[in-house]
């Protein structure tokens, strides 16, 4: 599992390093003009620290495989971010509407990518957390 730790801790970063681009690429300017000030600084700070998140997770699996393997604080850690990545492929399948990339190649093929990187995030933290915490 020790490679499976360090794979997602480099696509955590990656992800990270991604929320850049959100502004241009949504063309948050245009999109977030109608929103008021503070509904348009909620989107553009949230996604500042989920960005943030997603590099400190990452670097956490990265610099502590170890830690998050072997010690008990690692596997509560694991189980919780298990259950966070649980959640998150929920949201994928029963929040998002399908009209956001049905029927639309490239959408289409984010939303696989994303439902197999959740559910992989899922299947390894969730695994390490309940070996570590219940079995």
């Amino acid at each position: 599992m020790y490679i499976h730790v360090k794979i997602i801790g480099s696509v955590l970063i990656a992800l990270a390093f991604m929320h850049v681009f959100f502004p241009r690429y949504f063309k948050w300017k245009k999109e977030l003009k109608e929103l008021s000030l503070i509904n348009r600084q909620m989107m553009m700070v949230h996604t500042f620290f989920i960005a943030l998140l997603l590099l400190l997770l990452g670097i956490l699996c990265i610099s502590s495989t170890d830690e998050l393997l072997q010690t008990n604080l690692g596997r509560k850690i694991n189980l919780g971010m298990g259950i966070f990545w649980v959640t998150r492929l929920y949201f994928q399948f029963f929040v998002y509407s399908k009209q956001l990339w049905l029927h639309k190649k490239l959408e289409t093929s984010i939303h696989i990518l994303f439902v197999v990187l959740w559910f992989y995030f899922s299947c390894v933290f969730l695994y390490l957390g309940i070996e570590g915490v219940f079995l």
